[in-house]
């Protein structure tokens, strides 16, 4: 089943069958670029009707990241509650996040026959738009701490979902337009495009746009980073440099890349810290707390005083969440 190409899973659509319109649908979306986003959430919403376990939950995943139709979190948050209740751990899960429980085993699910319909109802969506206080660890350049950002249930969420996924990270190229590996950065990384988003990962950039204050649409897709004892990011710039033929196209393309937001995801390491080089600082929140930096000054100047790196964990590993955010130029 798994190899059915997108035309045979279209051919499948006739006998009405809510697996192979939930496979359709996730063919589409996965597919580099996506596909057809509105034929995906078509598939997902005829599949969700005839029964199907897994489609509201991606679904949901649409309606929150706004992608084939108006952003709705009731309509997403309504949608993982009927995942639920017909047995999707995907969307059990996500609900047990939103709602801030733990959800490593046994967990900690709701008893009763409406057990999934109070979880839904007990998240508070507009809680997610208002980020913890900010901190301000430097005034110039522009450099916060927000502590704590998100729960230890989201961040072992996230985790999970980037755990043996990674490869290599890349750096753009200074001379050519695209990306390269380079010694300067030996972590690892996994993108996070359409297909592998899911509803907690969009109200996560929903709380980032809120922190920053932007529109989510000036997000790029999060990164899960990785760093094993000795691996790490020496110091460079987040911002693209006019001056550099490699990132004249980048700039044309998709604007600049006006701030940085990290989130550290887990605790249990040593050293790890990010640092600043020419400011003298080096910062380390705890798990579930975040920094965030602004690589350019107004009106949008490219400020080499955010010079950072990613130090190495000497040990354990450290995971975070990466988000950069771009303004058209």
């Amino acid at each position: 089943m798994a190899d059915q190409s997108i035309e045979d899973l279209r051919r499948a659509w006739a006998s009405g069958d809510a697996a192979a319109l939930t496979r359709l649908g996730e063919r589409l979306l996965n597919s580099d670029p996506p596909a057809a986003i509105d034929e995906a959430a078509d598939a997902l919403n005829r599949a969700t009707q005839r029964g199907g376990v897994d489609a509201p939950a991606r679904l949901a995943m649409l309606f929150a990241m706004g992608a084939g139709m108006i952003q709705n979190w009731t309509a997403a948050l309504d949608l993982l509650r009927i995942g639920a209740d017909r047995g999707s751990r995907a969307a059990q899960e996500q609900l047990l996040v939103l709602a801030g429980v733990d959800t490593r085993p046994p967990g900690d699910a709701p008893d009763g026959p409406d057990r999934w319909a109070r979880l839904r109802d007990s998240i508070d969506i507009g809680a997610w738009g208002r980020p913890s206080p900010q901190e301000v660890l430097c005034r110039s350049p522009r450099i916060y701490r927000l502590d704590p950002f998100i729960s230890t249930a989201a961040c072992d969420w996230i985790i999970a979902r980037g755990d043996g996924r990674g490869v290599r990270a890349r750096v753009f190229d200074p001379l050519d337009h695209g990306v390269r590996e380079e010694e300067a950065r030996t972590n690892s990384a996994v993108e996070f495009k359409l297909g592998d988003m899911d509803v907690v990962m969009a109200m996560l950039r929903f709380r980032v746009a809120a922190a920053v204050g932007v529109d989510a649409n000036m997000l790029e897709p999060p990164q899960v980073l990785h760093y094993k004892v000795g691996e790490r990011f020496e110091p460079h710039f987040d911002f693209f440099d006019s001056a550099l033929p490699g990132h004249i196209a980048e700039l044309a393309e998709r604007g600049q890349r006006i701030a940085t937001f990290l989130v550290y995801l887990n605790a249990d390491f040593d050293g790890g810290e990010t640092e600043f080089p020419i400011l003298g600082q080096r910062h380390k929140p705890p798990a579930g707390g975040a920094l965030w930096f602004a690589n350019v000054q107004p009106p949008g100047t490219p400020d080499r005083r955010t010079l950072h790196a990613g130090l190495a964990p000497t040990r354990g590993e450290k995971w975070l969440l990466s988000q950069w955010i771009r303004k058209p130029i």
